[in-house]
């Protein structure tokens, strides 16, 4: 499936990112974990990076080699930190690394973008999705976060619908489908990981508690490592601009309530 691909992953020191770097390790992948900390046991090659600024960026790709098979961009905040780091890191530091490493990308290779229930709402919000998403390169994230009004609590939900748009965006700008480089994202539901008690403290646990019942249980990172990873193989060769929502069928209950069926 993903034998012998070489595969990065962002956030892999912990939660979903570091479950996904084990396992395309194990699956025969040459990985290339990336984090702002370093995991207890780094499954394959670990490179140290921070995503919320463009010199971060920049040292990430420069150190990453030729010949990238997949990119799953995992690394994210959950809003605890302020509005405007979470959107650099969940949003334009990961646009940012993405474009800088079209480049080292293999024609045919796969861009995988952890997406969120939390960005179901994007449609509704689609001229701010919009606006925050025309902004070029690494933007002035203070001046965009203070025109939109974005308060901390709200920043991930934000991140997170922008991401889902541009994906879709992404998929069919040149850069990437010129050489038949895929873009996709997978949507978790609320997933028990170290970050999930964060999201309790900024979305609040009747959301968190509410969206878990509606699934029947949280899901676990090894939930959603599978799906990334497919995502990044052959088999999902004609998949692209894609949103998968992987959350125990959380969207579809919220659908029915929300469309009425």
């Amino acid at each position: 499936m993903i034998f012998g691909k070489t595969i990065v992953v962002t956030g892999a020191a912990s939660g979903i990112g570091k479950r996904t770097a084990e396992l395309a390790a194990r699956m025969g992948a040459d990985v290339i974990g990336i984090d702002i900390n370093e995991p207890a046991i780094p499954a394959g090659r670990f490179l140290k990076g921070d995503l919320s600024s463009p010199e971060g960026v920049a040292e990430i790709a420069m150190a990453l080699p030729d010949r990238i098979d997949g990119l799953c961009n995992i690394a994210g905040l959950s809003g605890r930190a302020g509005a405007v780091k979470t959107l650099s890191v969940n949003f334009y530091g990961l646009r940012a690394l993405t474009e800088a490493l079209a480049p080292k990308l293999r024609d045919g290779a796969a861009v995988v973008n952890l997406a969120s229930l939390a960005g179901y709402g994007w449609r509704t919000e689609v001229e701010r999705a919009r606006d925050l998403c025309d902004a070029e390169g690494f933007p002035e994230v203070e001046a965009l976060v203070a025109r939109h009004g974005i308060g901390d609590a709200e920043s991930y939900p934000v991140s997170k619908q922008v991401l889902i748009l541009w994906t879709q965006r992404a998929a069919h700008q040149p850069l990437f489908k010129s050489r038949g480089i895929r873009v996709n994202a997978v949507s978790p539901g609320p997933v028990e990981t170290p970050i999930l008690s964060d999201f309790r403290q900024v979305l609040g646990d009747e959301k968190v508690d509410g969206d878990v019942a509606r699934a029947g249980r949280a899901g676990i990172a090894e939930d959603i490592a599978p799906p990334v990873l497919f995502l990044c193989s052959d088999a999902a060769r004609w998949i692209n601009g894609a949103n998968i929502p992987v959350d125990g069928g959380v969207e579809a209950s919220i659908n029915a309530d929300v469309i009425g069926f």
